[in-house]
């Protein structure tokens, strides 16, 4: 195998690395927006709710029972890392959506480490195809010289 062929095999391996390193990113990118959209549904939920209210309340396993919000005031909010806290109603809105900023935040920090290996990704398509080309042209030298006579 030539040095040009060694260095593109090694260019086709090193681009489905990034490839992969990207749709696992995206994958990221698509979990964090899932998670978001549940935290905005919970921030409008929170605003809604007036002690009173009848809310499903879910006990896992895709089971939900009906019950009445007694105090709306006495909100319990996820803070990660099997934490949680009670807030007061307008607490809790602002903690979530704080929440929900980290999670822009960690959506634009993915998307620029995508774009940064999309980047990546380009420039080495383009010495592949350099590569491609000199080969081509190597051939093509090699082939043109064989059909000349010999003096």
């Amino acid at each position: 195998m030539s040095s040009s062929q060694q260095e593109l095999q090694a260019l086709s391996q090193e681009l489905q690395q990034i490839e992969e390193q990207i749709e696992a990113l995206q994958g990221s990118v698509e979990e964090i927006r899932n998670e978001q959209t549940a935290v905005d549904e919970a921030i409008d939920a929170v605003e809604s709710l007036e002690s009173g209210s009848i809310v499903q309340v879910p006990l896992g396993g895709g089971a939900y029972v009906r019950a009445e919000v007694q105090d709306i005031d006495e909100v319990i909010v996820e803070l990660g890392g099997d934490y949680a806290a009670e807030f007061e109603q307008d607490d809790a809105v602002d903690t979530l959506d704080s929440k929900a900023d980290r999670l822009d935040d960690r959506i634009d920090e993915v998307t620029e480490e995508i774009s940064e290996l999309e980047a990546e990704s380009t420039q080495l398509e383009q010495q592949a195809q350099q590569l491609q080309q000199q080969a081509m042209q190597q051939q093509m030298g090699a082939l043109g010289g064989q059909g000349e006579p010999d003096e």
